[in-house]
C-alpha cells in the first residue's frame, strides 16, 4: 500500500530537509551578492543558453523550425526561428527557464535523479553545440560540458555530492534571474526589444510591463513549488 503524500509537511524538517533550505538560502544570497561579479557570468550564459533553449523547444513543439541559437557574450541571447507559434514561442524564455530551475532543484533532492538531470543537461549541451551560431555559445558548452563531467569524476572518487549541489545551484540561478532579468531589463531600463514588450504587441490585453510583472509572479511561484514539493519528497 502506498504511503499517503505528506501534503502539510507534518514533521518538517529533518536532516536532510534542513540541509536543503539551507543550501537553497545560501544560493539565493551568494548568487545576489555576486550578481554583478565576473563569478557569476559562467551561471548567468548558462541560463541564458535554458532560456533560447526554450524558445526553441516551444519552437519545435509548435511545429516550426529552428535555425539557430546564439548566446552573447553581454549575457543577451537570440534563437532563430521560423513558423510556429510566435504567442507560444515568446513566454517560453522566462517561464521556461523558470520550469528548468524548478526540474533541476527537484532533481537535487536525490543522488540518482541529481545524475540523470546531469546526463540529460550534457546531452542538451552536446545538441546546441551543433546548431550553435557563435563561438561564445560554443565555448560554453564545451565549458560547462567539462566542468560537469570534472565534478561527476570527483564525486565518484570522494563521495562529497558535488554533483545535488551544483545542479542545485543552477537550478536556483535559473528561478532568480528570470524574476532579476524581468525587473531589471522591463521595468528599470524598458527594453522595447524585451520578450514582454514584444508579446505585447501579440497579445495587447495587457502591456509589456504588466507581462512582465506576470511572468515574474509565475516564475516566483516555481521557485516556490520547487522548495515546497523538494520538501515533500524527502518526506518518504
Amino acid at each position: 500500500m502506498r504511503p499517503t503524500p505528506n501534503w502539510e509537511l507534518k514533521g518538517c524538517c529533518n536532516q536532510d530537509q534542513k540541509i536543503f533550505i539551507i543550501t537553497v538560502l545560501v544560493c539565493t544570497v551568494v548568487i545576489l551578492a555576486l550578481w554583478r561579479t565576473f563569478l557569476m557570468t559562467p551561471f548567468k550564459l548558462i541560463t541564458v543558453f535554458l532560456h533560447e533553449l526554450s524558445h526553441a523547444i516551444a519552437c519545435k513543439l509548435t511545429c516550426g523550425t529552428v535555425e539557430g541559437i546564439k548566446v552573447n557574450a553581454d549575457e543577451g541571447g537570440s534563437t532563430i526561428t521560423r513558423g510556429g507559434i510566435y504567442c507560444c514561442i515568446l513566454p517560453a524564455g522566462y517561464l521556461g527557464s523558470s520550469f528548468w530551475g524548478m526540474i533541476l532543484i527537484l532533481a537535487s533532492t536525490n543522488h540518482i535523479t541529481a545524475l540523470i538531470a546531469t546526463g540529460c543537461f550534457i546531452a542538451s549541451l552536446l545538441i546546441v553545440l551543433f546548431i550553435a551560431k557563435n563561438w561564445t555559445l560554443r565555448g560554453l558548452c564545451i565549458g560547462f560540458i567539462i566542468f560537469l563531467a570534472v565534478m561527476w569524476v570527483i564525486q565518484a572518487q570522494t563521495g562529497v555530492r558535488l554533483v545535488r549541489y551544483t545542479i542545485l545551484f543552477i537550478g536556483v540561478m535559473n528561478s532568480l534571474f528570470s524574476i532579476y532579468d524581468i525587473f531589471d531589463d522591463l521595468i528599470s531600463r524598458r527594453v522595447k526589444t524585451s520578450d514582454a514588450e514584444k508579446f505585447a504587441e501579440v497579445c495587447p490585453c495587457c502591456n509589456g510591463v504588466g507581462w512582465g510583472i506576470i511572468w515574474a509572479i509565475i516564475s516566483l511561484a516555481f521557485l516556490g513549488g520547487a522548495v515546497y514539493l523538494g520538501l515533500l519528497l524527502m518526506t518518504y
